[in-house]
Parts: structure tokens; C-alpha cells; sequence
């Protein structure tokens, strides 16, 4: 909030917006009820935001698409004891006279793919582990298999065995990687394709055409190697590196689907003193509903009968539960206290907190953050440079290495191919962002894009709005003055009445509550008008009435007494708040508004000092206001008088001095300062413009959260770096590992199976490490 007098930036009645505590406006979430229906996302985030309406694969990376948790409302309702009972509304079961309950609820998005890739990874270990065992059996001294049939016969039952693992069970993988190619978009799967895909080829020649191969390509029964078990065994443990992945994708996305799970499906209607169950999509606007102690708020409502506690910590993060009475408001997935009460139900759907925040949240995870660019830089060019590594090695092996040096030189060619698959590196940012924007919104703190969450750990000053930032929003009128005896008190009050009955401020809603305890009448005004960063003006039967700071009386040319500006500069050196009172051209009273500081709010700006931050309040009040709360707070600095374009200039010249800046405000004017920080800060208490406008909700509209959300940011990045620094680290240990560099010195050759087995598990680390930030302290 941002002006002396606050009636006058924030709400114009010209912008039609309106004042709405704990409101968050955002892209309204889509419910989907057709089967195979919903938003799919790839979880490498390959093209930014862009979403799918079908599953399928990414055009980019070839990764399985993931759908986006959604609330997604029962539309048939079955019994728990008689599942062949299935009605379209609740109610009681026929039979056994039990409550319905909802029937398909699905907050498990990801169950599906894990589930395809679960089934295909039992079909590809069912005909792999023959595969491996009939292979290294060729190792055994009198293998009992040679009894049987000749090694050749074997080979031959190696490749039968294999067609289902390639053809059904791992296609998927050879399809991603021809595209990748044709697309030349190389990934993780271009490596794979090629190492697994030359293996299980190469095989096939050698059991058609033996004839065609050197000796060294030979066995000592005179069969040509086949590699039928490496092929299948690569292919085996990636899908099982992607089955790992499926599991620890639905983890990454728990905190969205604990807040979809706080949504309830039924609430209890009244109408015409009847209470009757309905389905949350049968609510209108309107419509009273009765909650009983333990339930959750079914929508966004009002508090019609009953004085009760809530409990908001699912929402703000906050333990405590906060007492509501008539008139207050209460969000969708909090829960009623020890009392029952009627409520009115006021949004609906996806206008409600809670499908704003889950909104917010999906919307915020699927963002890349600036590091991500360095990540997605290396794999451009890793692939063709890892190609070059495999051929590069299978040359050095052709001519130095011993016999049978092609052997060799194959299949570490394809150990570098299979190792070096850059699946962990593209993972790394997104999966910490994923987790990280989760925590965030479970204590509170909603986070637009990844980007903001990278830039906060980098912040240097951090700029505070008062009113509504600083202070509780909640101001109470205490003196009305007046300095002309043509006019008493209450003809001040009542001008003051008048003029405000036409704002939705929380300061002109303040003297309005102020007129009604007085019993003042309100009178109609006309020609009102706000002017931005002075006050209010108006006409009132004939008279020229304006209502704001100094500014705002010069802006009038209206006179200012001696004796009226002493008496409000006393009461503005104790940190009210004081606006003038003019009818025509003479200044003859004023209003003095308190607003208290937040509790939190002095030990929220210590501990962003201690971090070696400043922080300075900019403000619309006056200098003496100001300069009383800054002291009361020890803030490194403050500047008051300040219009919506000066704190916008300020920031600027912050910004020009290589200042990285956080705008912490909740007000319409505050709106270009937050667009113009390096990161804007909302308070949830807030406007919707100004939310609109940030990068970062607190939804408890604490300063607190701005030290929560910077230690986050801290973890996140910490954790980022981390997954990067596995990543990177693995493959430049792994390619030479893979490409023989031990062998002349210790005789150590890696596996193309151990490569696989270690490129699908270094993936799976990545997620692990990310998982970590579940636990992360940020109180």
C-alpha cells in the first residue's frame, strides 16, 4: 500500500477491482471427467510450459509425457458395502442404507504410466533373465546346456527370446530415438537406440551370415559373438530406470496432490430448513451451507451464524487456528473447528484459494529456471560429442587393443553410448523445482515461476509497503478533529463518511465502520474521483469536498491553518496516519487512522538483516508517520510521500547500481513496483492486481514468509547444484571408465550392462537427492 491517505490509488472505482482478503487470481483450473482426458507436461520441461491435451511422448526429449494433477470432482456416488449401487447424486444405498461415497476420484496422475511401465517391465525380466543366464553359462567349464544343443542352437534361442523385450516391451525407446534423430533433437535416447539397437543388430547378422566375420569376431566353438544379452539387458534396466523415475515423479508432485485431497466432493445445503447433501458441482453462488466441527470448508465463503475457530495451516502454513465470526471469511480445504455454522458460499470451482494455489503450484513447476539453460546447453552438445567418443573408441581398440580387438572395441563403443546417456543432467533443475515449488505452497508460499525461485537467493535489498505489509491492513479510526467552529465533529465525520462510502479501501472502510458506531447518515456524493498518491474528491450538495494528504489540499489550493497542521503533525510523529478534510478552499478538519504493526513483522526484518539484507520501507504516508515506524522496526532506511511511479524510480535506481531487488506491497499502486523488482512479492491479504503482478504470494500475508521463501530459494538452488554437480561428475567418470581407460593399467573393462545398470540409477539419484527438500526446515 502506497499513498498517505490509502482510499486513493489502490481502489479506483474506474478499474473495477475490488479489495478481496486471501484472494488469488490466476488461470482457472481445468476440470476433466472424460476418460484419458487432462494436461500432460514433459518432466524435463523441454518447451518451457507447453502442455498436451493426449499422453503420449515429448517431441523433444521422447520422455513419457506426465499428467498434471487436477481436481478432478466425483460425478457418481457408490456404496461401500454394495459397489454394484451407483448413483448420480449422493445419498443413502437402497439396500443397506449406508451414505454414498464418491466413486472414481483420481488423484494419482501418474499411476497409469507407472503402470504400463511396470507391466512391460515384467514381460521384458521374464525373457531377459533366460537371455543372461544362457550367456554367462557360456563361462561355465562342461555347461550342462551344451548337452543339449549345440552353442549355435542356443544363439538362436537367445534371439527368439529377445524379440518380445525389443518389439513390445522397450519399442518405445528404439521409436524416441529415430525421432530424436530425424528431429535431430539427441537425447538420452538417441544413446540408447544406437548402443542397444547396434548390439541386438550386429547379433542378427552374425547368426545369418557367420561366414562374413574375421576370426576375431569368432568364438572358439566357431560361433561369431552375439550380444543378444547385452541388448536386452541394457534395454531391461533402463525401462527400469524409467519405472524408478514413473514412481519418484509421484512424489515430486505429493505436495500438489496433498492440496488437491483437502477439496471435499459433497457439502450440506439448507434450504427451507432442510439439510441435504449435494455434490460440490451442484453449489451456486448463494446457497447457505451448514459445516459441522471437523469438516473441511467445502468453498470459498462467508460466515453467515456462528463464531468459530478455523484451521488454515493446510493454506497458510500457520499451526494456529484462526477465530472467525459472522461476516469473515473462510477458504475452500480448511477445516471447521468445535462448532457447527452456516456459511454462504461465494466462489466456486476454480475461483476458489485452494484451485488458485493448485493452479499457481502446477503452473510453477513446470517453469525452467535460469539454470536450467547451462543444463540444457551441455546436452546440445553432449550427444554428438559422446558418438564421436564411441567411435573415437572403437578406433583406438580396432588397431591397439588385443585380440579380439574388434570385440573390443565394440562393445566398449557401446558401454561409452549406453553411460553417457544425459537423462540425470536434464532431470536435475526440474525435479528440485518440482519439490521445491511444493514445499513452498505447503507453508504458504506460492511461487509464480522457477525463475523467481532462483533469482530470490541472489536478492540484496528487499523494499516494504506499510499499510497492509508492515502493518495489519486492519485500520481503526481514532480521533475525528475539527479547527472551524462552522463545523462540529460530526459535520466532519459526516463529509468524511460521504466521501468514502464511495471507496473500497480498508482506510475508507474504516471510517465508514467509525460513522455507523456514531450513527452518522451517509450522504450521497458526486463527482468522486481518486487521485493517485493524493486522496479522494467530491461534490456534497454544491460543496467541494476532498479528503487526503498535504498534496493532495495543494492539489485544491486549499488553506491549511497553523493551528491544524500542528495538530496533525503531533499525531503523525506517534506513526498515525492523518489525511486533511477541505470544504472548498478551506482545510477545516482531519482524521487520524491507527494501524498496528504486525507482531511478526520486527522479528521477519531482523532476520532478513542478519543475512546481511537491507530492508527499506517506501511508502505513500508522510514523512513523521514514516520515519515513527521505521525507527520502531530499525529498517536501514525509509522514504515516504511517495507516489506509484516514484517507487517505481526508486527501484530502478536501486537496480541501476547492480542492487538485486524484492518488493514486498498488496495494493493496485503497488502494482508497477512489484512488475519492476527483480522479484514482487504479494501479500495473499492482498489486492489481485498486485498479486497479479508478483512473482512470489505470501498467503498469510506475513513478512515472514519472505525469509521462508528466500531460505527455500537457498535449498533449491544448493539442491539444483547438487543434481548438476552428480550429473556432470558421473559422466565425465563414467565415459573414460567405459571407454577402457583402466584397462592398461588394471585390466578393468566396464560392462555395457553395469553402464546401464549405473546410467538408469544416476537418474534415480537425482530424483532421491531432490526428494530431500521434502524434509528441508525453512521456518
Amino acid at each position: 500500500m502506497t499513498h498517505t491517505y490509502k482510499i486513493t490509488g489502490k481502489h479506483q472505482p474506474s478499474a473495477h477491482v475490488h479489495h478481496q482478503p486471501n484472494h488469488l487470481q490466476s488461470k482457472p483450473i481445468a476440470h476433466h471427467h472424460e476418460p484419458g482426458g487432462g494436461i500432460y507436461y514433459c518432466p524435463m520441461h523441454c518447451e518451457g510450459d507447453k502442455t498436451y491435451d493426449k499422453p503420449g511422448n515429448c517431441p523433444v526429449c521422447g520422455m513419457d509425457l506426465l499428467k498434471q494433477p487436477v481436481l478432478h470432482r466425483a460425478t457418481q456416488f457408490t456404496c461401500p458395502m454394495h459397489p454394484e449401487i451407483i448413483k448420480d447424486q449422493p445419498g443413502a444405498c437402497p439396500i443397506c442404507g449406508m451414505d454414498l461415497v464418491p466413486l472414481g476420484v483420481d488423484l494419482d496422475a501418474e499411476n497409469h504410466t507407472y503402470e504400463d511401465l511396470l507391466r512391460k517391465f515384467k514381460v521384458a525380466a521374464v525373457f531377459t533373465i533366460p537371455i543372461f543366464i544362457i550367456a554367462m553359462t557360456e563361462m561355465v567349464p562342461n555347461n550342462p546346456l551344451f548337452k543339449l544343443m549345440e552353442l549355435k542352437y542356443w544363439n538362436w534361442v537367445q534371439f527368439v527370446f529377445s524379440l518380445p523385450v525389443v518389439f513390445y516391451a522397450t519399442w518405445m525407446f528404439f521409436e524416441r530415438a529415430w525421432k530424436s534423430i530425424i528431429t535431430w533433437n539427441l537425447n538420452m535416447f538417441t544413446l540408447i537406440g544406437i548402443g542397444a539397437g547396434v548390439a541386438w543388430l550386429f547379433s542378427i547378422v552374425s547368426l545369418l551370415f557367420p561366414a562374413a566375420f574375421p576370426d576375431q569376431f569368432k568364438t572358439h566353438h566357431g560361433t561369431v559373438y552375439v550380444y543378444f544379452e547385452a541388448a536386452t539387458v541394457i534395454l531391461t534396466l533402463v525401462l527400469l530406470g524409467q519405472l524408478l523415475e514413473a514412481r519418484a515423479h509421484g512424489k515430486t508432485n505429493s505436495a500438489i496432490k496433498e492440496l488437491l485431497k483437502l477439496a471435499p466432493n459433497t457439502a450440506t445445503r439448507i434450504s427451507a430448513d432442510k439439510a441435504q447433501t449435494v455434490s460440490i458441482d451442484d453449489i451456486q453462488k448463494g446457497d447457505l451451507l451448514r459445516v459441522k466441527p471437523g469438516e473441511k470448508i467445502p468453498v470459498d465463503s462467508s460466515i453467515k451464524t456462528g463464531e468459530v475457530t478455523i484451521d488454515e495451516s493446510m493454506i497458510t502454513g500457520e499451526p494456529v487456528p484462526v477465530e472467525k465470526k459472522p461476516g469473515d471469511k473462510v477458504s475452500s480445504g480448511t477445516i471447521n473447528g468445535n462448532k457447527t455454522f452456516v456459511m454462504v458460499a461465494e466462489k466456486l470451482g476454480s475461483e476458489t484459494l485452494l484451485s488458485q494455489i493448485i493452479e499457481m503450484v502446477n503452473t510453477a513447476s513446470r517453469s525452467k529456471a535460469p539454470i536450467q539453460k547451462l543444463a540444457d546447453k551441455i546436452s546440445g552438445y553432449f550427444v554428438p560429442v559422446v558418438v564421436l567418443i564411441a567411435l573415437l573408441t572403437f578406433s583406438v581398440w580396432a588397431k591397439y587393443g588385443p585380440d579380439p580387438a574388434y570385440v573390443y572395441a565394440f562393445v566398449n563403443a557401446i558401454a561409452v553410448l549406453i553411460i553417457a546417456c544425459p537423462c540425470a543432467l536434464g532431470l536435475a533443475t526440474p525435479m528440485s523445482v518440482m519439490v521445491g515449488v511444493g514445499k513452498g505452497a505447503k507453508s504458504g508460499i506460492l511461487i509464480k515461476n522457477a525463475e523467481s525461485l532462483e533469482k530470490m537467493n541472489k536478492i540484496d535489498v528487499v523494499i516494504i509497503d506499510k499499510t497492509g505489509t508492515v502493518t495489519e491492513g486492519k485500520p481503526s479510526v481514532e480521533k475525528i478533529g475539527s479547527v472551524n467552529q462552522d463545523f462540529t465533529e460530526k459535520d466532519v465525520l459526516e463529509r468524511i463518511v460521504a466521501l468514502n462510502s464511495s471507496s473500497e479501501h480498508p482506510l475508507a472502510e474504516a471510517t465508514i465502520r467509525y460513522g455507523e458506531e456514531n450513527q452518522v447518515k451517509v450522504h450521497p456524493v458526486s463527482d468522486f474521483e481518486a487521485i493517485t498518491g493524493k486522496g479522494v474528491i467530491g461534490k456534497l450538495e454544491g460543496a467541494k469536498l476532498a479528503l487526503g494528504n498535504q498534496k493532495l489540499m495543494e492539489h485544491v489550493g486549499a488553506e491549511i491553518s497553523a493551528d491544524l497542521a500542528e495538530q496533525v503533525k503531533s499525531a503523525q510523529k506517534l506513526g498515525k496516519t492523518v489525511s486533511y478534510l477541505s470544504v472548498g478552499k478551506l482545510a477545516v478538519g482531519y482524521v487520524v487512522i491507527s494501524d498496528k504493526i504486525k507482531a511478526s513483522s520486527a522479528g521477519a526484518i531482523r532476520k532478513l538483516q542478519e543475512e546481511g539484507l537491507q530492508v527499506m520501507m517506501f511508502t505513500g504516508d508522510n514523512e513523521d508517520t514514516a520515519r515513527a515506524v521505521s525507527d520502531s522496526l530499525n529498517l536501514n532506511g525509509f522514504k515516504a510521500q511517495m507516489l506509484p511511479e516514484d517507487k517505481l524510480n526508486e527501484i530502478k535506481k536501486l537496480q541501476a547500481e547492480g542492487k538485486m531487488v524484492a518488493m514486498a506491497g498488496d495494493g493496485i499502486n503497488d502494482a508497477p513496483a512489484l512488475s519492476q523488482a527483480d522479484i514482487g512479492i504479494a501479500m495473499g491479504t492482498g489486492t489481485d492486481v498486485a498479486i497479479e503482478s508478483a512473482a512470489i504470494t505470501l498467503v498469510k500475508g506475513d513478512l515472514n514468509g519472505i525469509a521462508k521463501a528466500r531460505l527455500l530459494s537457498h535449498k533449491v538452488m544448493g539442491n539444483i547444484k547438487g543434481n548438476l554437480f552428480f550429473a556432470l561428475g558421473y559422466n565425465v567418470l563414467g565415459i573414460p571408465l567405459a571407454a577402457g581407460l583402466l584397462y592398461p593399467f588394471f585390466g578393468i573393462l566396464l560392462s555395457p550392462m553395469i553402464a546401464a545398470l549405473a546410467m538408469s540409477f544416476s537418474s534415480v539419484s537425482v530424483i532421491l537427492n531432490s526428494l530431500r527438500l521434502r524434509a528441508a526446515k525453512i521456518d
